[in-house]
């Protein structure tokens, strides 16, 4: 029986991923850190070694040096995993030492393919990790709807040794589905985001659609960042709904104006065509889109995605409604907001939704359009949603703080006996709808 030492300080990653490999007849050791992880390599010189590149004490890197610099385990395979999938990760990965990389969550079969090819090359060279797929510029209709969360912050950008793990840009969400390149608001995020599509379409002209929720800062300020709009090869559809007090195009035009930017919108060399929205459904190609009003300051949309692989409700923005609430607008609760928003996310398949405080941090931010943790978990809960993902991270939460909030919403969604799955969106984390995964992998 083949040995793979499993290190991830995740615990809930990391179980069903041991539980799943032991059914696949692997003798699994587990390790919750770097350090251990280390240790018990070298205590059990094991045929894999399966990595997490985030963690605490010694990260990913160092293991794969650490392992490369003893002989003894000079036949250990390395594969490492990570939420991010950045080209500059996987040429580090390699250059440690890791023989294949990994981008989270991974299905079974693609976890097992891994380790085919990993034991398949023992004794021989060792090349370079092998990519793992990802959707081209226009993927076809038969392929996966994929999923990657590039900001996942609300408010402000949070860049920091304490918010490395989840992540500190602000909303930006990217969608292949269909034959379409769909991003959802343009945050901080989506400027490494145009960074990855120009190294990935390499020159390549790339039809992007940009669909904005509304026009607070933090889900319109990394646009002028957005390095495929400077490519007049490109395309690219910014579609949205009109602003408190400017339309779409003035709102965008407005925060790269002199004095605050250097290049104007109309200096933008890319084809930028900005659509002002005006009906409540319309289509993407294949795509078909819903819109709903949310409760949150100003106009402030959602978007629903009708894909060939399922259904994702992207709501970054929304206070639930409560007893709370009900003070706040003078003792009438706009009851046509609210139940449009539980028809809205009815039995989808994925929901991304406004998470940003705790019950505790609620009591003094009700009417905020924000958010409460336990509303949230509560509305999934009761409209029959498959899977949910906290969003809109406040700025003033580190990773540990996040972390309490997701086992806490678990917690909740767990007494009530429900199947929802529920996850703290991640940065750099790709998603896939279609067979199932091993949890958090």
């Amino acid at each position: 029986m083949k040995t793979i030492l499993l290190i991830d300080d995740d615990e809930i990653c990391r179980k069903p991923a041991a539980e799943a490999l032991r059914r696949s007849d692997w003798q699994v050791i587990e390790a919750a850190d770097g350090d251990e992880g280390v240790e018990l390599a070298v205590k059990h010189r094991p045929d894999v070694i399966l990595c997490d590149l985030l963690m605490p004490k010694s990260n990913g890197y160092h293991v794969c040096r650490t392992v490369r610099e003893n002989p003894e385990l000079k036949d250990t395979r390395i594969i490492v995993i990570s939420g991010r999938d950045f080209a500059s990760d996987r040429q580090s990965a390699a250059e440690a030492g890791a023989d294949d990389f990994l981008v989270k969550p991974i299905e079974l079969g693609q976890l097992h393919e891994a380790l085919q090819r990993t034991t398949s090359i023992r004794g021989e060279t060792k090349a370079a990790p092998t990519p793992s797929t990802v959707p081209s510029a226009k993927p076809t209709s038969d392929q996966k709807t994929v999923v990657k969360f590039w900001g996942v912050r609300g408010s402000i950008p949070t860049p920091g040794q304490t918010t490395v793990f989840f992540g500190g840009n602000t909303s930006c969400v990217e969608v292949r589905a269909d034959g379409e390149i769909i991003i959802l608001d343009a945050g901080s995020g989506i400027r490494p985001l145009g960074e990855a599509l120009a190294a990935e379409f390499n020159g390549k002209p790339i039809e992007i659609t940009l669909l904005i929720t509304h026009t607070h800062w933090d889900h319109i300020q990394g646009f002028p960042f957005f390095l495929p709009a400077y490519d007049a090869r490109n395309r690219v559809h910014i579609l949205g709904y009109e602003g408190a007090r400017d339309g779409l195009a003035a709102t965008l035009a407005g925060q790269m104006e002199s004095p605050y930017f250097p290049i104007a919108l109309k200096q933008m060399p890319g084809n930028i065509v900005i659509e002002e929205l005006r009906e409540m459904t319309f289509n993407i190609g294949k795509v078909r889109v819903e819109a709903c009003f949310s409760n949150h300051p100003g106009v402030c949309v959602g978007y629903k995605l009708y894909t060939s692989s399922g259904t994702i409700v992207y709501l970054p923005d929304n206070e639930s409604f409560n007893e709370n609430t009900k003070k706040v607008h003078g003792g009438a609760l706009p009851r046509n907001i609210e139940e449009n928003i539980a028809g809205f996310i009815r039995e989808v398949d994925m929901l991304i939704l406004d998470s940003q405080y705790s019950v505790d941090e609620y009591k003094t931010h009700v009417g905020w359009g924000h958010g409460c943790v336990d509303d949230v978990v509560r509305l999934a809960l009761d409209n029959g949603v498959k899977r949910l993902f906290l969003f809109h991270h406040d700025p003033a939460h580190d990773d540990r703080s996040i972390s309490n909030m997701l086992m806490h919403a678990r917690e909740v969604a767990q007494k009530d006996g429900s199947n929802l799955r529920v996850d703290a969106a991640r940065e750099g984390e790709q998603l896939v709808l279609g067979p199932r995964a091993i949890n958090g992998m």
